[in-house]
Parts: structure tokens; sequence; C-alpha cells
């Protein structure tokens, strides 16, 4: 049981990468005062292009790097129509990920010819597992080893460095100077517009932030957690990271932590023991699907209860105008 659950909790991990990544992404973007539904289209273009890069180039490097270009011309588009244009911002985000829905299977079938999918990429085009040091001395220690073998050790390197984002976020939205003006924009862009400061330029600023963490995300599904591209293989991960960032009312660790909630619905949902369990009370078909949809119908549940209680930044949604 102990190692079923140490199991359950590494593929969490896993799992909840994607969603960490466009979550923080979010933040910068929302903070702001742009609203980013686009998150679903910068990881599906960001997927795309890591795979294909990185199949080319045979460097999961290159792929990453090709993933954050993509990300950022697409929250650049988005840029463009909500902030410098004044466009209605809920229209541009679907606008985006209808593109990239659409984009990502033409160009796969147009260069690959493989019904929307990419060629299967090898061990040097992928990010693969890291044995952290003396993980094999330290696995006969009780508990501990067992953590630090399993649950620690043995991810790929874009795991660790989703992690390690959630603090940064966190450091440069609410520690630094640039975080202060970037809340300050997304709460009241009248007042730091008085005080001589572009507000345009911080949302722009903000959304080259979200651009590299979206792009991120998809190049982790595609170069990490498999092995390829496939036809819409985000399948609304980024939206429900964007449920995690409003249950987490815009902060880092809460988000974090909504991601890792949301990512556990998955891990247990493919597991033996958890259908074996429950096939004695459901019926089969009706548990089968029940447990492909727990975690939407999750995500839905936690929206429905803490929407109301999470306030967004007051000037989300609201195209500035520099007064004259």
């Amino acid at each position: 049981m102990w190692t079923d659950l140490l199991l359950i909790l590494d593929a969490t991990l896993r799992i909840s990468v994607p969603f960490v990544f466009a979550a923080m992404g979010g933040i910068f973007a929302e903070r702001s005062g742009v609203i980013d539904f686009g998150l679903e289209g910068k990881m599906l273009g960001g997927a795309f292009v890591a795979a294909t890069v990185a199949y080319w180039t045979q460097s999961a490097w290159w792929g990453l790097l090709g993933s954050i270009c993509i990300g950022i011309i697409f929250s650049m588009i988005h840029g463009y129509a909500s902030i410098t244009k004044r466009g209605n911002q809920v229209v541009s985000c679907v606008a985006i990920n209808i593109f990239a829905m659409g984009l990502t299977v033409v160009l796969a079938n147009a260069w690959f010819g493989m019904g929307g999918k990419t060629p299967q990429l090898p061990k040097e085009a992928r990010f693969m597992p890291i044995k952290l040091p003396y993980a094999e001395e330290l696995r006969e220690i009780p508990i501990l080893g067992d953590i630090y073998y399993e649950l620690i050790s043995g991810h790929s390197i874009l795991v660790y460095i989703a992690f390690l984002v959630v603090p940064i976020t966190a450091w440069v939205v609410f520690k630094s100077s640039f975080g202060l003006r970037l809340r300050a924009t997304g709460e009241n862009p009248l007042a730091v517009d008085t005080t001589g400061i572009s507000v345009n330029k911080i949302r722009y600023q903000a959304l080259l932030f979200n651009g590299i963490l979206g792009g991120m995300s998809g190049a982790y599904l595609s170069t990490a957690h498999l092995a390829f591209f496939v036809k819409d293989m985000s399948a609304g991960k980024g939206y429900i990271a964007l449920a995690a960032m409003i249950v987490g009312k815009w902060r880092p660790y809460p988000a974090m932590f909504a991601c890792l909630l949301f990512s556990f619905l998955f891990a247990i949902k493919d597991k033996p023991e958890v259908f074996d369990l429950l096939k004695g009370i459901f019926p089969v078909k009706i548990l089968n699907s029940f447990l492909d949809m727990s975690p939407y119908i999750l995500t839905v549940i936690f929206l429905a209860g803490f929407v109301g209680k999470a306030v967004a930044p007051k000037a989300i949604g609201q195209p500035f105008s520099k007064e004259k």
C-alpha cells in the first residue's frame, strides 16, 4: 500500500507539470489586467513546435527553445489585439486556441503525413528521467529512502524546473519592484500611468513571461511526458490550469496546490486498485466514464465553490486608454 501511494504521488507530480507552468504564466498575464484563456492554445502550439523541432534537430533543448518562441508569438499576438488595439480579450484568447488547434494538425499532416501526429522522438531528442545522486544507496532507508528514490528522484529536468518556477514567480510578483508595478497595473492602471510608468509596457512584459511558461508547458507534454505530438494532446489542460489559477486566487503557491489536486485525480483514475474498489459499487461502463470525467468534474465543483470568493484584479479585461 505504501508503494502504491508513492507511485500515485510520483504520477501526480509528473502530470501536474504542464498545469503548473501554465498556471504560473496565467498569473503573470492576469495580474497585469490581461485575461488569458489562451493557455490552451499556447500549450498546444508549444507541444507541436517542441516535438517538431526536437525531431528535426535531434535535440530536446532546441525543441524547448522552439516551444518558448511560439508561446511568446501567441502572447504577443494576444497583446497586439487586446492591448494595442484594445480589442475584446476573451475573443482574442478564443481565436488563439482555435488557431492553434487547426494549425498544428494542418502542419503536422503537411510535414509528416501521419494524421496529425509527429514521429516518435528518440531518447536524445527527449527530456529523460534524471537519477539523483545516491538514489540507489539511500533506497534501503525505510520511508525516507523510498520517498527520495520514488518521489524525488527519477524525473525529467522540466519537472524540477516547473516546481522551481513557483517560488520564482512568487518572488517576482510579490517581492520585486516589477511585481509591484505589475499588480498595480492590474488593480488601478490609471494610477500607474500618472506616475509615468507605461501600463502597456508592463502588460507586454507580463505577456512575455506568460508566453515563455505557456510554451514550456507544451514542450513538457511532447518531449518529456510523451515522445511525440498528437492532435489535441493538451485535451483541456490549459483550461484546468486556468481553473487552478482562479482557485488559487491568482497566487503562485495556492495555484500550485490546486494543480497538484487536479493531477492527483488524473493519477488515480488509471490505477487498477481504484477501479477494483469501485466496480463493486457502480456498473463498469458508468465507472469508466465517471473516472475519466472526475478531474473535470472536480474542476467545475471547485470553481463553483471558490470563484465567488476569489477576487480577480479589478482592472482585468479592461483595455487601457491613456488620458490626454
